[in-house]
């Protein structure tokens, strides 16, 4: 299933050489579309002539058309593909300062390159004048860090915002692409007196090829976490029959006392269970919030350790297989649940009880009060450790390496 690993598949100069291709291709495109004049770049502010917006705009709604649809039919992983993170005010200034230099300066950032490249004087000025801008930039960026780094919304996509499928947002991106499509032309028409009726007419054709394409997306739907399991979980499915992402209670305490491993505990037992006892620093996490991971507030491009808890395995299995399916590395789950906890470290501090029904993820014990954090077998203290033997450490944690992607 893609996305490939290139470098696996072609080695380090294979890869690269497929970069250095699309790089090339990409780079004549431009050319070819006219993207290495600042005037015909700088027009489309004016209204008399729309191609960069027609030729982007084309180029974005074919793409998303052919990832979801892809991915709907199960050839495409899209939860492994690089999404920019959202930074929504530094991401609104800057798009603000971006346009206000692309009309001063009639080229953006990748465009400037291929001006440059063609022997385009403006061309080689911008580029010069942009590696100045990222140069102060990177001297005074401490200066306003805060807001730099302020309104994170990490992964966060349209249909995440919004709440509906992905499919109702692809159909709905390309129709507003059409709907521009025909206002740019009607906008060239008055303010560039461009005739109309000069333009292809397979356009049209095209227009129309890929709202049905839209359309089979949505129709198709994108593939359940279940799905997804299902043709991807063989390899994820060996660590948990071997056991190996099972952490023993004493590696947890050691991990909730070690403060170089960036540890995040999620707990997903009933809210009845987690106001009894949770241990310290958990947050409770509803299954449907794992399934958006986006909806967590976890940061995929950090390193650190998640450990997910559930008063045995049963749930926490589950919400494991959720989380790592949408690729989010060092996802671990705590060995026996809160029930091998307790009995760990305060086996008198609280009665078993026997259960009732159905056997899975019930809490062995029973409390007075709801003491949540409070309790003292939620943070036990580190010397324990030294009187409970040794433990086969579980956890190694994978760096995370920042997939990075967009334009310029």
């Amino acid at each position: 299933m893609a996305p490939f690993q290139l470098q696996s598949l072609l080695g380090y100069w294979g890869m690269m050489a497929v970069y250095f291709a699309l790089g090339l291709g990409f780079g004549i495109a431009l050319e070819l579309s006219g993207f290495g004049k600042s005037t015909k770049l700088a027009a489309q502010f004016y209204f008399k002539e729309l191609t960069v917006l027609k030729v982007m705009f084309t180029a974005i709604v074919t793409a998303m058309v052919l990832i979801f649809l892809t991915a709907s039919l199960g050839l495409l992983d899209y939860s492994k593909l690089y999404v920019n993170t959202t930074y929504l005010w530094p991401g609104i200034v800057g798009g603000l300062i971006m346009g206000v230099g692309f009309i001063i300066g009639g080229f953006c950032p990748g465009t400037s390159l291929v001006g440059m490249a063609t022997f385009k004087l403006d061309g080689l000025f911008f580029v010069l004048g942009g590696l100045f801008g990222i140069f102060l930039f990177g001297e005074s960026v401490s200066l306003f860090d805060g807001f730099w780094n302020s309104s994170f919304y990490g992964r966060l996509t349209l249909f995440d915002f919004f709440g509906v499928p992905a499919g109702v947002v692809v159909v709905g991106v390309v129709l507003m692409a059409l709907g521009m499509f025909w206002g740019g032309e009607q906008l060239e028409r008055i303010f560039g007196k461009r005739d109309l009726n000069r333009e292809p007419k397979w356009r049209y054709g095209a227009a129309a090829a890929l709202l049905l394409l839209a359309l089979v997306t949505a129709f198709n739907g994108q593939p359940t976490l279940e799905q997804k399991w299902s043709r991807a979980g063989g390899e994820k499915q060996s660590l948990l029959e071997r056991r190996e992402v099972y952490i023993e209670p004493t590696e947890m305490l050691s991990l909730m006392h070690d403060d170089t491993r960036g540890l995040v505990i999620w707990d997903v037992r009933p809210e009845r269970d987690y106001n009894l006892f949770h241990l310290k620093t958990a947050v409770r996490m509803e299954e449907n919030t794992l399934r958006n991971i986006t909806a967590t507030g976890i940061d995929p491009t950090v390193n650190q350790v998640i450990v997910i808890t559930g008063n045995d395995e049963t749930a926490a299995t589950r919400a494991w297989k959720l989380v790592t399916l949408q690729d989010i590395p060092n996802v671990y789950i705590l060995g026996g649940g809160l029930n091998l906890w307790l009995a760990t470290f305060d086996p008198e501090g609280s009665d078993p009880v026997m259960r009732q029904g159905d056997p899975d993820d019930q809490l062995d014990h029973y409390f007075t009060a709801a003491l949540g954090s409070r309790h003292p077998a939620a943070l036990p203290d580190e010397k324990v450790l030294g009187s409970l033997g040794e433990f086969t450490p579980k956890v190694k944690v994978t760096k995370v390496v920042k997939r990075q992607g967009g334009c310029g």
